[in-house]
C-alpha cells in the first residue's frame, strides 16, 4: 500500500538577514521560483537574490534547492524541515531589524498644522483638548482654586511639628514635618515628612535637590490636605521588649 504525501508541508523559514524563524505552510506543487516569491514576503530578500538550503528536522543540511523550475515536492521536504534563505547580495544578519538605520520621516510643525487629516485637525474641528477654550479656562480656574487651597493649608503647617499622614488607600503613617512649601519637582505646595519608620521614598532630596535631611526611605513629600498635625508620640513597635 503506497503512502500519499500531503499536498502541503509545514516548514520553518530562516534567513541570513534576520535572527527570527517563521513557521509557514506551502503547497508541494509550487515551483521554487514561486516559492521564492512567497519567501520574499517573509524574509524581505528579493527573490532574484535568493539561494535556498534545506535542513532536516535534526537541523542537518540536506541539499541546496537550486532549480527554479523544479517543484518543491520533488525535494525531500517533510513537516518540520527548515528552508534557509541565503541573500546572495551579502546583506548582514540583523540589518532589517536595526531601526536606527531607518531614515525617519519628519514633518515640520507648520506643515503638520496645514494638514486636514491629522489628529490636530480633528481636535480643532471638534473643539477638543487645547482647542476647547471654555474647557481650558475651566481647568485654569480649577487649578488656581486648588493652588489657593493648598497655600492656605500650608500656612498652618510648621516645620518640627508632629503629624500623621492619611493618604487614601495607604496605612496611616506618623512622623515629623521637615519642610513645607513649593518644590522644583512638581507644581503646587508640598509637605516634607520624616517618618518614624522606613516607609518613605527618599532621604529628603528629590532629583538632586535637598529639602531636608533624614535617613534613606524615611522621607516623603505629600500634599498638605493629607497631613494632620497633633501630639502624636512616636509609636513603640515592641523594641523595648527586646534585649
Amino acid at each position: 500500500m503506497s503512502v500519499v504525501s500531503s499536498p502541503a508541508v509545514n516548514v520553518l523559514v530562516s534567513s541570513t538577514v534576520t535572527s527570527f524563524t517563521a513557521q509557514k505552510r506551502y503547497n508541494r506543487g509550487l515551483t521554487l521560483a514561486e516559492l521564492k516569491c512567497k519567501l520574499e514576503l517573509v524574509v524581505g530578500i528579493p527573490a532574484s537574490c535568493m539561494d535556498l538550503e534545506l535542513f532536516d528536522t535534526s537541523n542537518r543540511l540536506l541539499l541546496r534547492l537550486d532549480s527554479d523550475e523544479a517543484l518543491l515536492g520533488s525535494y525531500p521536504v517533510d513537516d518540520g524541515c527548515r528552508i534557509h534563505v541565503v541573500d546572495k547580495s551579502g546583506t548582514k544578519t540583523g540589518v532589517f531589524e536595526d531601526l536606527s538605520r531607518v531614515e525617519k520621516y519628519e514633518l515640520s510643525d507648520d506643515n503638520y498644522d496645514k494638514r486636514t487629516d491629522s489628529v490636530r485637525a480633528f481636535l480643532r474641528r471638534n473643539k477638543m483638548g487645547k482647542f476647547n477654550e471654555e474647557d481650558l479656562a475651566s481647568r485654569e480656574v480649577d487649578q488656581e482654586q486648588k493652588f489657593a487651597e493648598e497655600r492656605d493649608l500650608i500656612t498652618a503647617i510648621t516645620v518640627g511639628t508632629r503629624c500623621e499622614v492619611h493618604v487614601t488607600g495607604q496605612p496611616i503613617k506618623r512622623g515629623t514635618v521637615m519642610y513645607a512649601g513649593l518644590t522644583d519637582f512638581k507644581p503646587g505646595y508640598w509637605v516634607g515628612v520624616k517618618y518614624d519608620e522606613p516607609l518613605g521614598k527618599n532621604d529628603g532630596s528629590v532629583n538632586g535637590k535637598r529639602y531636608f535631611q533624614c535617613l534613606p526611605k524615611y522621607g516623603a513629600f505629600v500634599k498638605p490636605q493629607f497631613v494632620t498635625l497633633g501630639h502624636f508620640p512616636e509609636e513603640n513597635y515592641g523594641l523595648e521588649d527586646e534585649m
